[in-house]
């Protein structure tokens, strides 16, 4: 074979049309070049060591490689929510999923070309020679010419649509954008680096107002959650978001398809003993909102799972205050997160702890706005005979303070407040049928709710012990009459929130 001049490799490169980085030959080596993704020529690269392959110096090294400047696409593209922070333990899932998605973008919108040299041509001398003649802009990226791209917004967009990425994907990759750009995401740590070894992201520094927080499950256990997500709201009202996987040590997986978190995407995560112990600290004193019940109901069970004491933490309710800001959601949509998302404007993707806490965050500070009273600092303990600010974590305000439009003028805030508050009816989870139908209180018989598979039926004589049986089966069954009024067994495939009746 005739080894060309650096000349007509130029040419050569210049003229081939660039090919897909897995098109590159895996039993060849020589000189090559990458193209960005605009399809402009942007290196100039070779083979130089026997032991490399174009295959395996374009589509693993440059692609799939560290950041560092040697691995030219993976250092280009290392930026919006395809950023990563190499060996950080504090942001490596996030940064896992935004590299995946790097990996997968540059396979499909960057290019390389090559010409193909024999194994005892100076590959490397002619590489130099190649650089030398080369124009400014094909040899842009040499040597850390430039620096990494601004992200491709809407090629990125459309590459996750296709990917069809769970909520749980969607929130990391946002969250890698904004640690990216500097944002709210980057935090000092006030966490001590056993903490850190031990797989737990460090925790914000305050001070913080209140936090709200939200957990995931891998399964009808409510103790068996994978993920929590902690929003911490600042004396000026903006949010630091905290998240972390959780291994709960389970064998049943139920709801990935919900939240997209698998089992092993939570292999060497921290036990939820873990995240317990290192949001005590933080959390105690403080009021924490949950949207709904069942957060507080997941640590209670956790804690049970592991025979050790629930946190004392001041839970609150972000759906009862919601309840009192925007009385007229009741009827119409209702004051779930879906319900609020839409009313209100907020940007979130559901099912990610990390995002819901937030959520759950960003609606007490917009109720606050919208009654125009304030969370306080700490909670403080209330009467329980007489139901008012504290309760709901708000600390009252001079009555003038009060839009009309919320409370009536006539009516002493604290009375009326009382009033709508005991109007509030607690959401809870129950299961439901492939038929659309639910269980619920109505269908006790004789007395008796009756759940379980056929032979192995149990009657309890409360809702709520049949419920959290139901709870507890890998699949929900329970007695429901049809539309004859035949009593059946019934198995759930899914579950809803419902209003306690």
């Amino acid at each position: 074979m005739t080894i060309p001049t650096a000349t007509e490799i130029l040419s050569l490169l210049k003229q081939a049309k660039p090919r897909r980085t897995a098109e590159a030959p895996r039993d060849a080596r020589g000189i090559y070049g990458l193209y960005d993704h605009t399809g402009t020529f942007r290196y100039i690269g070779s083979t130089s060591s026997a032991a490399e392959t174009f295959y395996k110096r374009i589509h693993q090294r440059h692609r799939t490689g560290s950041e560092s400047s040697s691995h030219y696409f993976s250092r280009m593209y290392n930026t919006g929510r395809m950023w990563r922070k190499r060996n950080d333990p504090a942001t490596k899932s996030d940064g896992d999923i935004a590299k995946a998605l790097r990996n997968k973008f540059i396979a499909r919108h960057c290019g390389c070309t090559w010409v193909t040299l024999p194994d005892h041509a100076d590959i490397a001398g002619l590489e130099a020679q190649v650089i030398t003649l080369a124009p400014p802009e094909m040899v842009a990226w040499n040597r850390g010419g430039m620096e990494a791209y601004d992200e491709p917004i809407d090629l990125v967009d459309a590459l996750i649509a296709e990917l069809g990425l769970s909520p749980t994907e969607h929130a990391a990759l946002g969250r890698q954008r904004d640690r990216h750009l500097g944002g709210m995401f980057v935090v000092q740590s006030a966490t001590s680096s056993a903490e850190v070894s031990c797989g737990l992201p460090p925790l914000p520094k305050g001070p913080f107002r209140f936090f709200a927080l939200d957990v995931e499950t891998a399964n009808h256990d409510r103790g068996s959650i994978c993920q929590v997500g902690v929003a911490c709201v600042r004396p000026d009202s903006s949010i630091v978001t905290w998240v972390t996987l959780v291994d709960p040590r389970t064998s049943r997986w139920v709801f990935s398809g919900l939240h997209g978190i698998t089992k092993s995407m939570v292999t060497g995560a921290p036990t939820i003993g873990a995240v317990i112990d290192a949001l005590d600290a933080m959390l105690n004193g403080y009021t924490v909102y949950q949207h709904s019940g069942f957060d507080q109901s997941a640590i209670r069970a956790a804690c049970e799972n592991l025979a050790r004491e629930e946190p004392s933490w001041a839970w609150n309710d972000s759906v009862s205050v919601a309840r009192v800001a925007w009385p007229e959601l009741k009827g119409n949509g209702g004051h779930g997160l879906a319900s609020l998302k839409a009313h209100l404007g907020l940007q979130f993707e559901h099912h990610d702890a990390g995002e819901d806490a937030r959520a759950a965050a960003e609606i007490v500070v917009m109720a606050e706005r919208s009654m125009r009273v304030s969370v306080k600092p700490r909670s403080e303990p209330t009467n329980n005979d007489v139901l008012d600010y504290d309760d709901i974590g708000l600390a009252s305000m001079p009555d003038t303070a009060i839009p009309r439009n919320v409370f009536a003028a006539a009516t002493p805030i604290g009375t009326r407040l009382t009033a709508d508050m005991n109007a509030i009816k607690a959401l809870i989870r129950v299961p439901v049928a492939a038929d659309g139908s639910c269980f619920g209180p109505d269908l006790a018989r004789n007395g008796h709710f009756t759940v379980g598979a056929k032979g192995e039926e149990k009657k309890y004589d409360s809702f709520e012990a049949a419920l959290d049986a139901l709870t507890k089966m890998d699949k929900p069954r329970w007695r429901r009459p049809n539309s004859a009024g035949n009593w059946g067994i019934v198995s759930g495939n899914a579950w809803k929130s419902i209003e306690r009746g």
